[in-house]
């Protein structure tokens, strides 16, 4: 279980190191294979998913109909852009210069645990994400049920 936020900074080729904390975990879910892809519900972040939990997801996702757009667009950011990656020996993985781009993930970025996978964000989309509220408009029954 994947959790907490760290400060990344991505070097000149654009890597980012997996935390120390983090890299017995990832080696125990996913032998070192870890799968990069978009967020497809928020800009300006990627996922980083091990290989296992992936293969699941993407199974599933491959399964919705083709004839819904709504589908398409799921597949094309979550399978299209796929992209395996394998720490090197100093816990470093290569993010695609394409996937940063198009996210703007720079220099300086977030990494957040979210349980079964992490979120990489771009400093400047985490801020403003993370300076977000939610209205009451927006409790669902569902959060309404949580004992906050």
């Amino acid at each position: 279980m994947f959790q907490g936020e760290t400060a990344i900074t991505l070097d000149d080729k654009g890597r980012i190191a997996i935390p120390a904390a983090y890299r017995e975990l990832v080696a125990k879910a996913s032998a070192n294979r870890l799968v990069v892809t978009y967020n497809p519900f928020e800009h300006g972040c990627l996922w980083i998913t091990p290989q296992g939990a992936w293969e699941q997801l993407r199974d599933q996702v491959n399964a919705l109909p083709k004839t819904k757009s709504a589908h398409r667009i799921l597949q094309m950011k979550l399978v299209g852009a796929a992209t395996h990656v394998e720490p090197d020996g100093n816990g470093r993985i290569l993010l695609p210069a394409s996937q940063r781009a198009a996210t703007g993930i720079e220099k300086r970025a977030v990494l957040l645990g979210m349980g079964d996978r992490f979120e990489l964000w771009g400093e400047q989309a985490h801020l403003a994400k993370i300076r977000e509220t939610i209205g009451e408009d927006q409790i669902t029954e569902d959060m309404a049920e949580l004992k906050l």
